[in-house]
């Protein structure tokens, strides 16, 4: 019985060496997960700082950048229109002129003695009228005589204005005002009837063609805008506008000419040189707008962060076109909005955020 009863003691006092251990454990593991639990009960995560931007309006440009040339507004190679000997050359190449300015003077001695055998026949033609005209009226003549004289009379009136008129082509005159030149004949050279003497350019205003996609046809039309650079004047662009729009389609390239005019005053802009196009198709005067940082791309798709109520809000968006560092945003922004520009990567759809200068942003 005692050896019984002592056994029963050792067990006891076992269960209560092991209940006192368990006891002190809970008690370390809640002191442990108490702190821990009042924090997250406690304290919200602090804000993130972000770069933000306003979402703005402004004109927005359609555009189309394409390979030109440069033509003169008018070009001409100056010719005679008669054989004869250059006796008199009126300009030095490369100088401005305006129009009907003298050029060019051939030998005119033949021409002259054609014109002054003309008008000799011319008056023995009207004398001869003048006498038909007096006999008939005296009855001595006949009316045949008085017609044949009259039909003299305009032959040799037609011959003095035909040797009049050549007599004035010794003369070469400009067509219009432009720029000549370099002359390909000198004095005492004799030219044949259509043989150029010297080109002229008319520079202002100039004229650019270029060719354009048809798929851009039906927002074609005259008067657009266009913008216009060549290599020869780096950070210089012109300005001009649509003229003409050629109305047959290329059936290889699947492209239509067009012609555009740009003021050319200071005679910079030369025909033949190689020019950059900018071809303004559309223009939205209050598109909404947005610094192109903003932009968060998520495989075909584009996302910006908008702050709304202190947090960030993930709103997908659709854009137009994309210029200068900004987007335009067609769908998913109005104007006034906030969107997170800078500190992206460091925040996610519903994250607290706070607007700070960019500077700030690490």
């Amino acid at each position: 019985m005692r050896t019984s009863w002592r056994g029963g003691l050792a067990l006891l006092l076992v269960l209560l060496v092991a209940g006192a251990g368990a006891w002190w454990w809970w008690t370390q593991q809640e002191a442990a997960v108490a702190p821990s639990a009042a924090a997250q009960q406690g304290g919200a995560r602090p804000p993130t700082p972000v770069e933000t931007s306003a979402v703005e309006t402004r004109p927005v440009t359609d555009e189309v950048v394409v390979a030109g040339a440069l033509r003169s507004n008018e070009s001409v190679d100056v010719s005679s229109e008669i054989a004869g000997l250059v006796s008199q050359i009126h300009f030095e190449e490369g100088e401005p002129v305006e129009a009907n300015a003298l050029l060019f003077e051939l030998d005119e001695s033949i021409w002259q003695a054609e014109l002054d055998e003309a008008e000799a026949r011319l008056a023995l033609s009207e004398s001869n009228y003048q006498r038909a005209s007096q006999l008939l009226e005296r009855r001595v003549g006949t009316v045949a005589n008085r017609d044949e004289a009259r039909a003299e009379l305009d032959t040799a009136r037609a011959a003095v204005g035909l040797a009049k008129a050549r007599l004035e082509k010794t003369q070469i005159h400009a067509p219009f005002a432009g720029v000549l030149g370099l002359r390909q004949v000198s004095v005492g050279e004799y030219v044949a009837p259509g043989q150029p003497l010297v080109n002229l350019e008319s520079l202002q205003p100039i004229k650019v063609d270029f060719q354009v996609a048809e798929r851009y046809l039906p927002r074609l039309q005259t008067g657009q805008e266009i913008e216009v650079t060549v290599d020869s004047l780096p950070g210089r662009s012109f300005t001009g506008k649509v003229a003409a729009i050629d109305p047959k389609v290329d059936p290889e390239s699947r492209s239509v000419a067009v012609r555009a005019r740009v003021p050319n005053d200071d005679r910079v802009l030369r025909p033949g040189q190689f020019a950059r196009v900018r071809l303004i198709v559309d223009r939205r005067e209050q598109a909404i707008v947005i610094p192109e940082q903003a932009l968060v791309p998520q495989g075909d798709a584009y996302f910006v962060f908008k702050v709304v109520d202190g947090k960030a809000v993930l709103t997908q968006v659709e854009i137009g076109q994309r210029q200068a560092g900004r987007a335009e945003i067609t769908k998913g922004l109005v104007a006034g909005d906030i969107v997170v520009t800078g500190g992206q990567q460091k925040i996610r759809d519903g994250a607290p955020v706070q607007p700070v200068d960019a500077k700030q942003v690490s």
